[in-house]
């Protein structure tokens, strides 16, 4: 996991959709012992995700280190970004994403924009961190959200996020049953294993 994680996750977005033009951003939190730790974490308007970074802190700092991030990774430039009240953002979008309209709302509304897309993509990752059993430091953290099994990197080949077609010639994801899409999965993640041995042999 930590060897392979970061590595599967940059193949992977190699080869996923483009983003939309809303992103959808706040964060999730995780206790280690007593102390918190903060996931950040952002979705477009199609539940594709963006970007995910892992903190020690909830504030300015953070929320733009964690956009900064982003738009290195993606060269993405949204162009709305929906968030909570939480403050710090105001600030860290004025930064780092000036063009970007910032729209700032709550889970629950009767019209217009709500959190309600990031809020739910949020379900996946705490449950599967609880089998997990947690993380214990930053680094690790970061990887294990970015690229373990089941997280953000094969969550996007499941979720469609990917263009499986690249991976697997010849998969036709309009006429595609569910277990052919499912069989596509699997050869798609042998094509990225097969990806990472190739790009590690050199070292080995």
């Amino acid at each position: 996991m930590q060897a392979f994680g970061p590595l599967l996750a940059t193949e992977v977005r190699r080869h996923r959709r483009p983003l939309g033009q809303k992103c959808y951003v706040d964060e999730a939190f995780f206790f280690r012992g007593k102390e918190k730790r903060y996931l950040y974490r952002a979705v477009d308007e199609h539940g594709q995700v963006v970007d995910v970074l892992f903190r020690e802190h909830r504030d300015t700092e953070s929320a733009a280190a964690f956009f900064r991030q982003a738009l290195a990774r993606t060269g993405w430039q949204p162009a709305q970004v929906i968030s909570d009240h939480h403050q710090p953002y105001v600030r860290a979008v004025q930064e780092v994403l000036p063009e970007a309209e910032h729209v700032r709302t709550g889970l629950h509304r009767a019209r217009g924009e709500t959190t309600k897309p990031i809020e739910r993509s949020h379900v996946f990752t705490r449950d599967r961190l609880r089998g997990a059993r947690g993380v214990k430091t930053l680094p690790t953290g970061q990887r294990f959200f970015e690229g373990f099994e089941g997280f953000e990197a094969l969550h996007a080949l499941r979720r469609g996020h990917t263009r499986l077609v690249d991976l697997v010639p010849g998969h036709d994801p309009a006429r595609a049953t569910v277990h052919q899409r499912v069989r596509a999965v699997a050869h798609a993640v042998t094509a990225l294993g097969a990806a990472l041995i190739k790009a590690v042999a050199p070292a080995a």
